[in-house]
């Protein structure tokens, strides 16, 4: 069976003559082909593998049909079906006139006998690297065989790691954040097969922060009713008359409000004296019937 590997490369700017090394492949998969550097001459590759148990210990050999091609694909099914379970890692490193770039590990989007099955759920505060237990590794060596877990925030290198049989949570982890993991299989504690590729999810928000939003609001609604209730029920039971006094609206009668005004085209009445009225003087009274 034949696993694609991708392997990408840095394009490095400057002079072909240039003494610095070239830029290092950035990530690599299975049936070795990755994108040729666009803007790199005179660039050679050479694909290594390593053994089932011996990648940690350094001890890499180079695949004969991989050695100092320019071309940017290798078929590396050789070297799979030669190591013990099909286990082999690999990695890619870049040459120009005797200059190597750092070597980098291919990685394998795709579960096998020698690359574990990976799946993340992201929740509010942790991520879980869904793994499982039942494994044809686990099959053979029981629990000699684990999972180690990289993980690390979106775009920073890796710089924790957990060893687990089955699933990993990872927990503390900050909202609105992607966090990133990559698993690879652990024989005695030595890394063995490719890795899974680096996978991410986004930490949502959290739930609970909202509900506490939505519990404060209303216990501050509650006791705002609970105190103005008897305040209103107060006022409208024992002082009704200030209430009146408040709603009703100011006003002022002028000084002649009773007063009907006299009509703009007549005059007032004037009351003169006679001083020139002839007057007649009665000396005495009598009776009516002595006067006759």
């Amino acid at each position: 069976m034949l696993f694609g590997v991708l392997c990408t490369l840095i394009a490095v700017h400057g002079n072909v003559l240039s003494e610095a090394p070239p830029a290092p492949p950035q990530s690599a998969q299975w049936l070795l082909t990755w994108p040729p550097a666009a803007e790199e001459r005179e660039v050679k590759y050479t694909v290594e593998s390593s053994s089932f148990a011996s990648g940690e210990n350094g001890v890499w050999t180079e695949v004969p049909a991989c050695v100092h091609i320019s071309v940017n694909s290798c078929n590396v099914i050789s070297t799979k079906a030669k190591a013990e379970f099909g286990c082999v890692m690999l990695r890619v490193q870049a040459e120009r006139r005797g200059l190597t770039s750092t070597p980098v590990e291919a990685c394998s989007r795709h579960g096998d006998s020698c690359t574990p099955h990976v799946s993340l759920t992201a929740a509010p505060g942790f991520l879980t690297v869904n793994l499982s237990r039942n494994h044809s590794l686990a099959l053979e060596y029981a629990d000699h065989t684990k999972h180690r877990v990289y993980y690390g925030k979106e775009g920073e290198p890796w710089q924790k790691y957990e060893d687990a049989v089955s699933s990993v949570i990872i927990p503390d982890l900050q909202a609105g954040q992607s966090y990133c993991a990559a698993v690879q299989y652990l024989y005695y504690r030595t890394p063995v097969g490719l890795p899974t590729c680096t996978q991410c999810a986004l930490i949502p928000a959290s739930k609970t922060v909202s509900k506490h939003s939505e519990i404060t609001v209303a216990v501050v609604l509650v006791v705002v009713l609970l105190v103005l209730m008897p305040v209103v029920a107060y006022f409208l039971i024992f002082r009704r008359r200030l209430i009146k006094q408040w709603l009703r609206p100011p006003y002022h009668f002028p000084e002649d409000f009773l007063l009907e005004p006299f009509p703009k085209n007549h005059l007032p009445i004037s009351i003169s004296s006679h001083t020139e009225e002839t007057c007649l003087v009665i000396s005495s009274i009598s009776p009516e019937e002595l006067r006759e």
